[in-house]
């Protein structure tokens, strides 16, 4: 079962200036493109019961993956996952608002004081990876990942667990083009273009 890059649900264009359509069209149709093209290459090569498998779900079952497979499909099949999700949580003009804005008030303090600690995060990740928000036991949590981990496949490979409802890639590819190593601007920019209703869909879903 083959995968396939998926379409980006808007313009290349749709969230300047916040993030350039020349940044979203190399991002898209070159970097994760590799990601997929890589990842069909190594899933190619796995016991046929995990090559039909979901992606989400080989990466929720690594203990099932053969030990000199595992980098490939953490990096690539990790990567496909991940750019996955982050397309969909970008939009420009959502409002964040109802039970996620609360929990996010009684979890952090305020919306304000989640969003510097997001933004730690994201500026404090070392080289290349991820910041996300997660559901973990049916609470908020603020973690950051490694390259192309993501909480999906858990501690033991990613060093943090959760259900992902936000993330911000800050590989340097996602924002090079435009903030070159200014990667705080970037991560500040952000705020503009998180899609909160698909992020406020994600949440009820991980309750």
């Amino acid at each position: 079962m083959a995968y396939t890059l998926p379409p980006l649900p808007y313009a290349y264009d749709a969230l300047e200036p916040y993030i350039d359509a020349e940044t979203m069209h190399f991002h898209h149709d070159k970097h994760h493109q590799t990601y997929v093209n890589n990842a069909n290459v190594v899933v190619e090569t796995l016991p046929t019961e995990l090559q039909n498998w979901d992606p989400a779900k080989l990466l929720q079952n690594l203990d099932q993956v053969p030990a000199d497979k595992l980098t490939a499909i953490k990096n690539n099949v990790g990567g496909h996952v991940n750019h996955s999700l982050f397309w969909e949580l970008l939009q420009v003009g959502t409002e964040l608002k109802g039970e996620l804005r609360a929990d996010i008030e009684k979890t952090f303090g305020s919306v304000d004081a989640f969003k510097e600690k997001f933004a730690a995060a994201a500026a404090g990740r070392f080289g290349s990876g991820w910041a996300w928000l997660v559901v973990q036991k049916n609470k908020l949590a603020i973690v950051s990942t490694a390259n192309q981990d993501t909480p999906l496949m858990g501690e033991k490979y990613a060093g943090v667990f959760g259900t992902p409802i936000l993330a911000l890639d800050v590989w340097e590819h996602a924002y090079y083009l435009k903030y070159q190593n200014r990667r705080v601007d970037y991560i500040g920019a952000f705020w503009n273009v998180v899609n909160w209703d698909k992020v406020a869909e994600l949440y009820a879903k991980a309750q």
